[in-house]
């Protein structure tokens, strides 16, 4: 973009004007060229008075919309206040509530609420290169807090690992900062701190052969045989020279800052697309607001979330 915005307030100004905002998306989506979603074909042909392209090739949906194949499919809302959420969620460190971008945008929460949640299915993290630095595993417990609890139900419900009740896992891997590059995340939530889960993961996400830090926890046991893996027990110590887990430590309490402090109760089966709102935002931290921002825009296209999908109950996100 040129004379790109670089904060709110000029993204706000900037994204005021329809035609700009139509050529930003463009631009991001089409950067070759604009072609039809259905069937590939270049020569379309644009309708200026109602902003659509129409295909020469016959076929059903021949005129399709910017918005078409992308999270923002379906939408009735303008462009312009898409990407002031976009801006929004990609930039506030600790996150948006639905509540705080419906009167900022002037829509109802229910739809600031289904509009966060598409954003966070952009932010998803696709393929990405397993880690070859020093990385740390970890886990973290969401839920209730059993000190918030009434004695009576905290004595009846408080069981178990993580000091809490119906508690969902997450699971974390982080490779320190190279020469390279800064230091970046993977994160998701699975059903079970065991062995069989706690090792996939790392194996999945750091290369074989790659020095690996974690906690004495017993699910890690093992991974000597595939990595140069050093352990700290918690219970004795929480550094031993350059052995620690203190950096996906500090990526937890960022989670957890968001969570309780914007968001304050999140469902388990929701969990899954906010752990990847922080972890877009981790990853993308030495960049700039407009950099994050054209980062989600990029991202949009091949995925949908619809409201119904939203509310159905199922697993939690990204859980195995």
């Amino acid at each position: 973009m040129t004379n790109e915005p670089r904060t709110l307030m000029e993204a706000v100004r900037y994204f005021a004007d329809a035609d700009r905002t139509l050529a930003t998306m463009v631009s991001l989506r089409w950067p070759n060229g604009v072609y039809c979603p259905t069937c590939g074909r270049t020569d379309v042909r644009f309708i200026a008075t109602r902003k659509l392209w129409e295909c020469k090739e016959k076929h059903p949906r021949k005129q399709f919309s910017a918005k078409v194949g992308t999270i923002f499919e379906d939408s009735p809302l303008p462009l312009d206040k898409w990407f002031v959420a976009v801006w929004s969620i990609a930039n506030c460190k600790n996150g948006i509530s639905s509540y705080e971008l419906s009167r900022a945008i002037g829509v109802t929460q229910k739809s600031a609420w289904h509009m966060l949640h598409r954003i966070r299915l952009a932010m998803e993290v696709g393929g990405f290169d397993k880690f070859t630095g020093i990385s740390e595993a970890d886990e973290t417990y969401i839920g209730p807090v059993a000190g918030n609890m009434h004695k009576h139900k905290r004595e009846a419900q408080v069981r178990g690992s993580g000091g809490g009740y119906d508690k969902t896992i997450v699971m974390g891997v982080l490779e320190r900062t190279t020469e390279e590059a800064a230091s970046r995340v993977r994160a998701l939530p699975i059903r079970d701190a065991n062995k069989a889960n706690l090792q996939r993961v790392v194996r999945e996400t750091v290369e074989a052969g790659a020095v690996l830090h974690t906690d004495s926890h017993w699910g890690y046991k093992s991974l000597a045989q595939d990595y140069a893996h050093a352990t700290v027990n918690h219970a004795v110590e929480y550094v031993r020279g350059n052995v620690h887990t203190n950096g996906i430590e500090n990526f937890w309490s960022l989670l957890k800052r968001g969570l309780k402090g914007t968001y304050v109760s999140v469902e388990p089966f929701h969990l899954g697309r906010y752990v990847s709102e922080q972890v877009f935002r981790f990853n993308e931290r030495t960049d700039n607001d407009a950099g994050r921002f054209q980062k989600v825009l990029s991202s949009v296209v091949g995925k949908r979330l619809t409201y119904q999908d939203l509310i159905t109950h199922g697993a939690p996100q990204g859980a195995t």
